[in-house]
Order: C-alpha cells, then sequence, then structure tokens
C-alpha cells in the first residue's frame, strides 16, 4: 500500500515538470516617445487600451507605404473594436499629438469608487474615455452614463475621480 501511495505521489510531482513555456515576443519602446508612454500609462487602465498606446509609441512609420522623406508631419490611425487614436508624428517618428476614443472600456477604482460614493443607486451603462495628448499636456476624461429606474444621468469625471463640470444632466425615459 505504501509503494503505491508512494508511486502515485511521485507521478503526481513529476507531471507538473513537464509545463508548457510560453515565450512572449518583446515590445522595443523607442527612447523617444517615452514621454508619451509616462504621460498616457497608468497601472489601472483598460488592457486593450494600454496595447494600442504601446502600439503607436513603438510603430515605425518610416517603413509604412505612405511616408515621404517631404512630410514634416505624419498621420497615423489606430484601431481596435471599440476604440481609435489619431497619431501625429514628426520626422524624427516622436510622438507630437494623440486624439483616442474609446468607448466601453473598464473603469479605474478611482473613478467607479467616486461613482459609486456620490451617485451609490445608480447603475453604469455606457462610458467613453477620451485622451487627448499634446506635449505640453495630456488631458484623460471618462464621459460616463448612469442609469436608474427610468432616468439617465450622464456626467464627466477625469481619471483621478474629480466630477468636471457643474452640473450633470438627468432625462427621464
Amino acid at each position: 500500500m505504501k509503494k503505491i501511495i508512494l508511486g502515485l505521489l511521485i507521478i503526481g510531482l513529476t507531471s507538473q515538470v513537464f509545463s508548457q513555456v510560453v515565450h512572449l515576443p518583446e515590445i522595443e519602446i523607442t527612447a523617444i516617445n517615452y514621454k508619451y508612454l509616462s504621460a498616457v500609462d497608468s497601472d489601472d487602465i483598460d488592457l486593450d487600451v494600454k496595447m494600442l498606446q504601446k502600439r503607436a509609441a513603438t510603430f515605425d512609420f518610416k517603413n509604412s507605404d505612405m511616408y515621404t522623406d517631404e512630410d514634416q508631419e505624419f498621420d497615423v490611425k489606430f484601431y481596435i473594436p471599440d476604440g481609435t487614436m489619431l497619431v501625429a508624428y514628426d520626422k524624427s517618428g516622436e510622438i507630437i499629438r494623440t486624439i483616442e476614443r474609446f468607448k466601453n472600456v473598464r473603469l479605474p477604482v478611482m473613478v467607479r469608487n467616486s461613482i459609486s460614493k456620490k451617485y451609490p443607486e445608480w447603475g453604469l451603462k455606457k462610458d467613453v474615455y477620451r485622451v487627448t495628448y499634446t506635449k505640453d499636456q495630456c488631458k484623460k476624461i471618462y464621459k460616463v452614463i448612469l442609469e436608474k429606474e427610468d432616468k439617465v444621468l450622464r456626467v464627466k469625471i477625469d481619471e483621478k475621480g474629480k466630477f468636471i463640470g457643474k452640473k450633470s444632466s438627468t432625462v427621464s425615459l
């Protein structure tokens, strides 16, 4: 009996030795766009948004079919199913500005907490995450539609959970 239990224990432990190893492709972020990534990056941001922003930061537009040396500025549009980004690059590949819009993203914890604290009985219906980046500033705004029974409430809130604007519009259905 001891041999059977010992044999099963050894088989159970050795099966874990043959686990699968997954090698992920390395993403090389050029040092030229580190300012953009540090301005838009957050630990609590939707994964799809983060991946598209990293793709824009690492995009090599000089190998694009549409690139010409005469262009002082080069615009590229990036898409995912729930969002778009329009990115302007200068000749050296640095991001000059972006306009980003994503629908129905996972809200950051600070935003969710602010909404639930101010509107405890309301449920989330839709949201839009907008990012406007320039070399001087980066604005991140969430436009959220809340609903409660037959009422709809529209609010704007920044990434830190601070409500923007003096009033919210409530519409009855």
